[in-house]
């Protein structure tokens, strides 16, 4: 066994491990009716692995959120943060290996799956230098990962669904390991569902949730009876991490609390018909002839920065890096950045993933807003730089940018070069300038290029029968003009 942690007792009392390195290798499924106890289930897993392993919490009721109150979560509010936005925070959380809670309450429910399915998708493509351990715990997981279309629009559901594959298909080979929670099987897609090797089965009715909890259970039809009999906070728990025979669990207490309305009765208040009626109509005129009372105004959203440095300071492990540090002064622009970058020998040679983290960190360390750029926009405008875009006046810029506007990301950077040169009325550039600018040592790569560039209509080539090469860029008269 390695890494455990006791997720409760069976029935004579003896702790129930859970082998958390194991866990993260081969996945968790849980499931059971609401009120069965699935949420203080994530809780009690959460809690005791919350030192051993970084934590990633998907909360669409904000559930979670009292975890940043006991441990080193960061709650991040989905509502305050545009998309480029959550996306960059995932890309620093597994940067950092912080602990965070998504917490996504207050968005509509459409909002929330796209929220979600944006933050995975991240997360999931985030450079192999930052694939450490990481949990995933997906809650109310029917409603990212749909059996069926439903009422979401088609692309949200097709975003989420490759979302949600990805993290349970995919996902252990870059640290990722999901747990996923349902109320129904039958409503959770049949693939996202089958990647899991751990199980543990609460209380559910249903014939066809009971007999899809059986059936992963390798449990026969009569053997499933128990699974309608379950108290809540009991568990039937089956796989690698957790037991090689179905045991039965009853889930240990919590630290934590979630913010569910109280499920015990309370005294009702002591008082007759008439008072009560009294309590109900006292001033109900005055109360209605009152203006409508708008809503108190939301706190502005924590900057992203601010939010980044929290990420980084409970991420890292070094205590210095605990520290609250002043914010940097802005010295300079995102143009000023990508020079700086560009003046750097073998900077075009460098991978796309490299020269973004390379980015983002000159402009942190400069003071210069940056998280509005995302990857392709940085490689869009890396490639502006490169080819020189900013020797242009205003007009021609314009112009070029109008031109370079439906060119492919990997072919921009030649193909800017060529129009700059174009512009400027200098000879086309040869193979060692755009070879050096494409980011290749290979001259046969370069006439590909020049090729695949000719055939998409973005230039012509005329070659003499001296081997002397000429290049025209159509629509270059306005950049001209």
């Amino acid at each position: 066994m390695g890494a455990t942690i006791d997720i409760g007792t069976d029935a004579h009392g003896t702790p129930v491990p859970i082998d958390v390195e194991e866990l993260l290798a081969t996945r968790l499924l849980v499931q059971g009716n609401s009120g069965s106890g699935k949420s203080h289930l994530l809780r009690r897993l959460l809690e005791q692995s919350a030192g051993l392993v970084q934590q990633v919490v998907i909360d669409p009721e904000g559930d979670f959120t009292s975890l940043a109150d006991h441990f080193d979560h960061v709650v991040i509010e989905g509502a305050n943060y545009s998309p480029r936005e959550i996306e960059a925070l995932a890309g620093r959380i597994r940067q950092h290996r912080a602990s965070v809670v998504l917490a996504l309450e207050e968005l509509e429910v459409e909002q929330q799956i796209r929220c979600a399915a944006q933050f995975l998708t991240a997360l999931f493509d985030a450079p192999r230098e930052h694939w450490y351990p990481a949990l995933v715990v997906v809650d109310e997981a029917q409603m990212f990962a749909p059996s069926a279309a439903g009422e979401m629009a088609e692309d949200t559901r097709r975003m989420t669904l490759s979302a949600m594959t990805n993290l349970m298909c995919r996902g252990r080979k870059r640290g990722l390991a999901g747990i996923v929670a349902t109320q129904r099987l039958a409503k959770l897609a049949k693939n996202v569902a089958a990647e899991a090797s751990n199980f543990l089965m609460g209380r559910t009715f249903l014939d066809i949730d009971m007999q899809r909890a059986a059936d992963l259970l390798g449990m026969d039809r009569k053997q499933a009876e128990r699974i309608r009999d379950l108290q809540r906070g009991h568990f039937l728990g089956l796989g690698p991490a957790v037991s090689r025979r179905p045991v039965a669990v009853h889930i240990g207490s919590v630290k934590s609390g979630g913010r569910n309305g109280a499920s015990a009765l309370t005294p009702l208040p002591q008082a007759d018909a008439e008072e009560m009626g009294a309590l109900l109509h006292g001033g109900l005129a005055e109360e209605a002839a009152e203006p409508v009372r708008t809503p108190a105004p939301r706190p502005p959203a924590p900057d992203l920065d601010t939010v980044a440095e929290a990420i980084a300071a409970k991420g890292d492990s070094a205590p210095d890096d605990t520290q609250e540090h002043p914010r940097p002064v802005s010295a300079g622009s995102v143009d000023d950045v990508l020079a700086a970058m560009l003046a750097e020998e073998g900077a075009s040679f460098r991978q796309a993933s490299a020269l973004f983290r390379d980015f983002a960190t000159r402009c942190r360390e400069r003071g210069v807003p940056s998280a509005h750029i995302d990857m392709p926009a940085f490689r869009r405008l890396f490639a502006f730089a490169s080819a020189g875009v900013a020797r242009l006046d205003d007009g021609q810029r314009t112009a070029v940018e109008r031109m370079a506007q439906d060119v492919p990301e990997d072919v921009l950077a030649p193909y800017l070069a060529i129009v700059v040169a174009a512009a400027e009325g200098r000879r086309a550039p040869d193979e060692d300038t755009l070879a050096r600018v494409y980011g290749t040592a290979s001259p046969g790569r370069i006439r590909r290029l020049l090729e695949h560039l000719e055939k998409c209509g973005l230039i012509a080539v005329h070659e003499d029968f001296g081997g002397e090469r000429t290049i025209t860029v159509p629509g270059i008269e306005a950049v001209a003009a």
